[in-house]
């Protein structure tokens, strides 16, 4: 299929002089669908490679930013300070893993590696099932209170402080908007 130069990704509808029909196109490009696809408008699609610029360039420098400063990933600072958040530092493994926005599998692995930290313990619940409740522990505690100045600067420093009061309230609009349709690991797409 032709490029249009001005749009390499594909993302808006291919140019008139295409060497495959959209149909094609489509035909190879998604098994399960066998609509024809709603091509992005140019405003769409800036929008939509502005957030995924957002999605794979700030986690980095977010992860860089913790390894330098407290020997965590990112993922393991937040499972961590999701529990700090708790009353009694505790979650299920399930609802942490909703939280963290993350499968059980990922969270399991983690959590074996904090747990042998020493950072938080896995205790199962009794009853039925493989239920399975996460605690911080005291030294997991410390660690974020240790760890969440520096965080915090760097969120402010990459993110907030970029914003306005405005943007941020639309920010996490459309954040709550776009997980509830979908862009949770637990649903499907």
């Amino acid at each position: 299929m032709a490029t249009n130069e001005s749009d390499p990704s594909g993302l808006v509808m291919p140019p008139a002089d295409a060497q495959e029909s959209p149909e094609e196109v489509i035909e190879g490009a998604a098994e399960h669908n066998d609509a024809q696809p709603r091509w992005l408008t140019a405003d769409e699609r800036a929008a939509w490679l502005a957030a995924v610029a957002l999605m794979t360039e700030l986690p980095p420098v977010l992860d860089a930013q913790m390894q330098r400063d407290a020997g965590l990933t990112f993922f393991e600072y937040m499972v961590l300070a999701l529990l700090s958040e708790q009353p009694d530092r505790t979650l299920s493994m399930s609802e942490l893993a909703q939280a963290a926005s993350a499968s059980l599998s990922r969270l399991s692995h983690v959590a074996a590696r904090l747990e042998k930290q020493g950072l938080l313990r896995r205790i199962r619940r009794p009853g039925a099932g493989r239920r399975t409740n996460a605690t911080l522990t005291h030294a997991g505690y410390a660690k974020v209170v240790k760890t969440a100045p520096g965080h915090v600067a760097a969120v402010r420093n990459l993110f907030i402080d970029a914003l306005t009061s405005p943007e941020l309230a639309a920010l996490e609009s459309i954040g709550s908007k776009v997980t509830s349709r979908g862009g949770s690991p637990h649903k499907e797409i």
